[in-house]
């Protein structure tokens, strides 16, 4: 196999490796959501009891997230491949710095809430209802349900008009996406869970490119060099 043909046959496989990238992050992120919406009460100010009943499940539910993280980064690397010289600079800029302030935020949220349950695993009767779990509790609430939950609403912004502007993906799932990123902006002061909302999008465009993937005819066959007729 030449070179040239393994870097063809590379290229062609990168809109279905972008699909499962974007479903394995929706199904991991959606699960971790649902986990944590139902171990933890939606109040910031809460004094901690789901550390004696629901901890473990807490844990397991930020141990899925940093796995979540890396096939977003997948997702993105291999939908800007996807959009390949038709990216626009400004765009681009704003779409990869929103998704990865998204990731960077998201992350720390989930360290600060780990170490609530490593600290109350050390020393439970002084941590809950403590001066130190209310600012943990406080940090967490306002990294994910404010800063991280704007960043993706931009990101869903600047996705649904790059997908405008260059046709990789149908109309109807950028409208959606500003509609739901305006949800995402205005309402995550008021919406315990609209994270999830970010999931559900990245699943139904990542669908699409994956069906609209197995649609197209396989260009691989055709490209191989044995296919052409010998020269008489």
């Amino acid at each position: 196999m030449t070179p040239k043909e393994t870097l063809t046959r590379a290229t062609l496989r990168t809109p279905k490796a972008a699909a499962i990238a974007g479903i394995l992050f929706s199904v991991l992120m959606t699960t971790a959501l649902l986990l944590l919406r139902a171990s933890v009460p939606a109040d910031p100010l809460e004094q901690g009891a789901w550390l004696n009943t629901n901890a473990r499940v807490v844990a397991f539910a930020l141990n899925l997230i940093p796995f979540a993280g890396i096939a977003f980064l997948w997702f993105i690397g291999v939908l800007r491949d996807r959009l390949g010289g038709r990216e626009d600079r400004f765009f681009a800029t704003v779409f990869l710095g929103s998704g990865l302030l998204f990731l960077a935020m998201l992350f720390v949220g989930a360290a600060v809430a780990g170490a609530m349950i490593v600290g109350f695993a050390n020393r439970p009767e002084e941590l809950v209802g403590s001066a130190t779990f209310h600012l943990g509790r406080a940090v967490a609430y306002i990294i994910v349900n404010i800063y991280a939950i704007k960043m993706a609403g931009v990101f869903i912004i600047t996705t649904s008009t790059l997908a405008l502007y260059t046709g990789f993906a149908p109309r109807w799932i950028a409208f959606l996406g500003y509609g739901l990123a305006v949800v995402l902006l205005l309402g995550s002061s008021y919406i315990f869970g609209i994270l999830v909302v970010f999931p559900i999008w990245v699943f139904l465009l990542s669908v699409y490119i994956l069906v609209e993937n197995l649609r197209q005819p396989s260009q691989v066959e055709a490209s191989r060099p044995e296919d052409a007729k010998p020269t008489p």
